[in-house]
């Protein structure tokens, strides 16, 4: 484990160079996350294969050093292992938070976070549109049911989908 000033500046260096930043050409998901107290923005763009395993990650986003180095973190770690959606769904915030430096995070585990959270809803929706497709449901069925899903809050008091672009440019996230 690395000491507090290499973590800090692991996390500067992916905030000023950000990995996988931007869009992905027809991604299997697209989801904005936000986290309200602060102004954090994070979308992710997620590609799945047909077995259920990651094939590419990037995001998008603004806010504060650890929301954006934390995305461009977890970006990374998901490219270079390719986890299932499964994978993902499992992965513990706080394995998370330990990957960033829980005494670097602090107090700031909402914007340590976000990415996680993010990613694991895009993964739902990934998850859900298959196995509705997969049920004979239609996409205009399967919209109406994943928008339930995308605009509610999760238990970490993030917000996605509608909800999360709704809040751009609001709170007092670092630029």
């Amino acid at each position: 484990m690395p000491d507090r000033e290499t973590q800090i500046a692991i996390l500067v260096d992916h905030f000023k160079r950000p990995r996988h930043k931007g869009t992905l050409v027809e991604p299997d998901a697209t989801m904005p996350g936000g986290n309200p107290g602060c102004g954090d923005l994070v979308t992710m763009h997620v590609k799945a294969d047909a077995e259920g395993r990651v094939e590419a990650v990037r995001f998008e986003g603004e806010g504060c050093t650890i929301s954006q180095a934390a995305a461009s973190i977890l970006a990374d770690r998901v490219n270079k292992t390719r986890p299932t959606l499964d994978e993902v769904i499992d992965l513990p915030y706080e394995q998370m938070i330990d990957m960033l430096g829980r005494d670097v995070v602090g107090f700031r585990e909402r914007c340590a976070t976000l990415a996680l959270g993010t990613l694991k809803m895009a993964a739902k929706q990934i998850q859900t549109y298959r196995r509705l497709r997969a049920a004979g449901r239609t996409d205009a069925e399967i919209h109406e049911l994943q928008r339930a899903l995308v605009n509610a809050r999760s238990e970490a008091g993030l917000v996605f989908g509608r909800a999360a672009e709704e809040q751009k440019g609001v709170g007092g996230g670092e630029s």
